[in-house]
């Protein structure tokens, strides 16, 4: 560094920001003793307690200490002060993978010795019992060297997060990454989930685009549940065989890593680096601010993310994902707020309309009329599903009741309620008007949740 910074604990200099969001900044650091160049994330407590993301963040500390691997980035050191959490890491000089692959596909040599890194690295994790449920390129880096790093296990999951059936049943993730289970509600196999969105990285890198595409969420979530792709003309053979094998949109007949590693594309000059990617000394960038909030700035993106489908829909209804009968007596909303918040204002409404709240297995509520003639005996269910941390949708049903009073209840005292938390109503012919209000301060880009 060219001029003096500021000496964190005596042991590292910490210089230019990097990047910087509501509740976090990285700065560019060095460790005084060594000379290392390293990435200090710096976190406000205070705000992190109060958005509800600190087990988030203790479970992203843990596998980052339990998964140690030379293409997972390293964390060195936690330091703390009263209102700072202070997080060292490796340095990866450049940058995303996203930002290489977004100026054009890669040559297959390089693809595929990327993809073995890749491969190596979720190996580990899940050797580990750790699956990290959202691989994707914005959360692949790249160091001075050219060697990969996987980043970003805000939202990896352990062994005990399994429930009795053996199975992860959060629905996350960065939606055009997701495996088609995941997407369909009825558990999955964390390892599995992984190995789809790998695949859906490695079609990227040799095509330059994404594999699944649609006018709409809804439509791109069709394609991805029945595989609907197709190779260009330049994949290689072997290359498309092994995709079709990773791609498969039944989780048990999808092809395991140990098969990978096996499979002879796969083994193709494994273990030596056909070529460096290019790293860019002048931007010097290792991390950009992505931390349980919304990036600071926006690159362009070209058919890379269903958010950007999100935005340029005409409406955005994802019912068609989880019934196909119309004559239901259920509302679903999408909301930009972190669950917690969502609970939060479920549970005062329900107290200003003196309904009981009750909270069921899996996270999911009830609300039950307790007074007055329409409310007795009404009971509501409402489940929220996540798409991202600050990207929700949230079911409402009946549960008891009659029909009529079930109905008068959620249109007329629930949902003029719930306004100052929803970002659509499904189905609401005012939901893009309401989208393009919002879009005036936020964009639907910005809700990926990444933490380096």
């Amino acid at each position: 560094m060219e001029k003096k910074g500021i000496i964190l604990m005596d042991r590292y200099e910490m210089g230019r920001v990097l990047g910087q969001g509501n509740f976090a900044k990285v700065c560019y650091g060095k460790d005084i003793k060594s000379g290392k160049s390293v990435a200090i994330k710096v976190i406000d407590k205070e705000k992190t307690v109060k958005a509800g993301l600190s087990e988030q963040l203790k479970r992203e500390i843990s596998v980052m200490k339990l998964v140690k691997h030379e293409n997972v980035l390293q964390l060195y050191e936690i330091m703390a002060t009263k209102s700072k959490i202070y997080i060292v890491l490796e340095y990866a000089k450049g940058g995303e993978l996203f930002n290489k692959v977004v100026k054009g596909r890669l040559k297959v040599e390089i693809a595929r010795w990327i993809f073995q890194q890749l491969i190596s690295a979720v190996d580990c994790c899940h050797k580990r019992g750790v699956y990290h449920r959202d691989l994707k390129l914005e959360n692949l880096l790249i160091d001075e060297d050219g060697t990969l790093k996987v980043a970003d296990f805000g939202l990896s999951a352990l062994v005990e997060s399994k429930r009795q059936d053996g199975m992860l049943h959060t629905m996350c993730g960065t939606p055009a990454y997701v495996a088609p289970e995941v997407i369909n509600r009825r558990g999955y196999d964390g390892a599995k989930a992984d190995i789809w969105s790998c695949g859906v990285i490695l079609y990227v890198m040799l095509a330059g685009y994404m594999p699944f595409k649609g006018t709409n969420l809804v439509d791109m979530y069709k394609k991805i549940t029945r595989a609907d792709y197709t190779c260009p003309n330049w994949f290689p053979a072997e290359a498309r065989r092994l995709l079709l094998r990773i791609l498969d949109p039944n989780p048990k007949t999808r092809i395991p890593i140990s098969k990978i590693m096996e499979s002879s594309w796969f083994k193709k000059g494994l273990g030596t680096q056909p070529a460096k990617l290019k790293v860019d000394t002048k931007e010097n960038v290792a991390v950009e601010v992505q931390t349980f909030e919304k990036k600071l700035e926006i690159p362009k993106r070209t058919n890379l993310n269903a958010f950007d489908i999100i935005s340029m829909s005409s409406g955005l209804d994802l019912s068609g994902l989880f019934v196909g009968d119309d004559k239901r007596e259920d509302i679903r909303f999408t909301s930009l707020q972190p669950a917690s918040a969502i609970v939060s204002k479920l549970e005062q409404v329900a107290t200003n309309l003196n309904l009981e709240v009750a909270k069921k297995e899996g996270g999911s509520l009830k609300l039950a009329g307790s007074g007055g003639a329409r409310k007795e005996g009404v009971g509501i269910d409402v489940e929220i599903f996540e798409f991202a941390p600050s990207f929700h949708l949230v079911e409402m049903k009946k549960a008891n009741g009659d029909s009529l009073d079930y109905q008068k209840v959620l249109k007329q005292d629930i949902q003029p309620a719930l306004n100052d938390i929803v970002w659509a109503w499904q189905g609401d012919n005012q939901a893009q008007q309401q989208k393009q209000e919002i879009n005036g301060v936020w964009n639907p880009l910005q809700t990926e949740i990444n933490v380096f």
